[in-house]
């Protein structure tokens, strides 16, 4: 018993050794640009007003957690209420469409056109229906988290298995029925995709249309940083919302693989 203990010991040793590596060849992307962002700042010999060193922004954000965390907990927030709002309605149009004919020939085009028009272009308007302050930032949101959920949702429920559509008529199966146990499953993977691009999308669409509007979170507080040159903190705010953006798509990739797994 005790000579088998030192052979698990190295294979846990192993495993964990292992999964570091996996972590790293995942990483070394972003590892190669922080590499040569440390180099191009030092042979450069910039400024830190015009481009700080990577230490200087995570020195940053050390002595300051209290800042970063409030302007992260207000911009995480938004993302989330405004991810789930938008992904309801997404969803509901979209089966809505499928049920409708009329419906999909009114809410197909007026989806299409607020997918095509900038963000930019539509803060104006929603500031003038909302106000200027964090309702309109939550719209943002939920339009940017709608429009994946509508189209994806849309094409998964029209898109049943070959043949089981005609063989649900021909059983006299009512519309809610087929509804029920073969457009929806058919879409459900489809749904985890509109997830995933929604995800990592609701984060920056949150810090961006805090930016424009001068409301609190990340996006406010990158630009009172730049607005005081100070760099080190506007950098900061961008990659806590980066990395916070690619966690949220790396866990919404893992979750569609699994619904796939499951629903396929």
């Amino acid at each position: 018993m005790s000579e088998l203990q030192p052979m698990a010991t190295k294979g846990i040793r192993g495993k964990a050794v292992g999964k570091l590596l996996t972590s790293l060849q995942s990483l070394w992307g972003v590892l190669a640009i922080v590499l040569l962002w440390e180099l191009w700042v030092n042979l450069s010999q910039l400024n830190t007003i015009v481009m700080p060193r990577p230490l200087d922004v995570v020195s940053d954000i050390a002595s300051a957690p209290g800042v970063y965390f409030a302007s992260t907990a207000q911009t995480l927030l938004l993302a989330v209420v405004g991810l789930i709002l938008g992904m309801i309605i997404g969803t509901a149009l979209a089966i809505l469409t499928w049920l409708s004919r009329i419906l999909a020939g009114l809410l197909t085009p007026l989806g299409l056109i607020f997918a095509s028009v900038p963000v930019v272009a539509l803060i104006p308007v929603l500031a003038r229906i909302f106000g200027y302050d964090i309702r309109t930032v939550l719209a943002i949101v939920v339009i940017i988290s709608f429009f994946p959920a509508f189209v994806f949702t849309t094409a998964g429920l029209r898109a049943p298995p070959p043949g089981s559509d005609d063989l649900f008529r021909a059983l006299g199966a009512p519309t809610l029925r087929r509804l029920w146990l073969l457009a929806i499953p058919a879409a459900v993977p489809e749904w985890a995709v509109a997830l995933r691009l929604a995800a990592a999308n609701s984060i920056l669409a949150a810090m961006v249309a805090e930016f424009l509007m001068g409301t609190s979170g990340l996006g406010h507080l990158f630009h009172a940083a730049r607005a005081d040159l100070d760099m080190s903190r506007a950098l900061g705010a961008s990659a806590i919302a980066t990395v916070i953006s690619v966690m949220s798509f790396l866990a919404a990739s893992r979750f569609e693989k699994k619904v796939r797994q499951h629903w396929s």
